[in-house]
């Protein structure tokens, strides 16, 4: 499997989930100190890991750790496109730099995943998942870059499955809903919010890194062949 945002949080999580069932990973990031800290973790679990310090928006970056990480581990067989950026900011005050930042980290830095991921994910008839948000179908206050981002992601998601079932590719999103102890429900969910938003979740409970983890797996193993083009929404 690999991983981009693969060094924290959401992702990492994932991360922890396909070690746990034997899986080698890839995990790319910015930040060379967290993949390391990241690596030592999965390392642990017994995996065997390829770092790739890179910004998804460089494709060049992406298609050379892609390469790299085929060449020491094997062939990709998932891909989980998780590198993600966040701030909240009222549509009025965001900049169209601060816009296009989130555009091309989240939707183009997926895309330039897809691609650099294709022919290793063609002979091995792989699998994408993409991790999106409630904010791609629902309006959230200070998140307009955040959703269009997400909707994007989603929206090619599902023109992916449909172009590249052909070569046996499958295509996923996950939305998370609050997940604990990540660095968007620190942003988004400050101080008291947490326990506010705690007694309006059904389950009485925000999320875990391990409950997406465990989604992902599934997605990604033998008992989700027939599952394609599809969002499901974990919150």
């Amino acid at each position: 499997a690999f991983i981009t945002g693969g060094g924290i949080g959401i992702n990492l999580g994932i991360a922890r989930n396909f070690a746990a069932v034997g899986a080698n990973l890839g995990i790319l990031g910015r930040s060379q100190d967290k993949l390391d800290t990241a690596a030592a973790e999965l390392r642990a679990l017994g995996a065997r890991v390829s770092t790739h310090s890179a910004d998804v928006r460089d494709y060049a970056a992406v298609e050379t750790a892609m390469r790299r990480c085929g060449e020491e581990l094997g062939l990709v067989q998932t891909l989980v496109c998780g590198a993600a950026g966040n701030f909240p900011l009222a549509a009025e005050q965001l900049s169209p730099n601060g816009f296009k930042s989130v555009i091309d980290i989240d939707l183009l830095g997926s895309f330039h995943a897809c691609r650099a991921a294709f022919e290793q994910l063609k002979q091995t008839q792989g699998n994408i998942i993409f991790i999106s948000a409630g904010q791609a179908f629902m309006p959230y206050a200070f998140q307009a870059h955040v959703g269009a981002a997400k909707a994007g992601i989603d929206n090619m998601m599902r023109n992916l499955a449909l172009e590249w079932g052909r070569f046996g590719i499958r295509c996923n999103s996950i939305a998370p809903g609050p997940i604990e102890g990540t660095e968007g429900m620190r942003r988004l969910a400050p101080g008291g919010l947490t326990d506010q938003l705690r007694r309006l979740i059904p389950l009485g409970r925000l999320g875990t890194p391990d409950d997406i983890g465990q989604l992902s797996v599934f997605l990604a193993s033998p008992l989700a062949t027939y599952i394609t083009g599809t969002l499901i929404v974990a919150d």
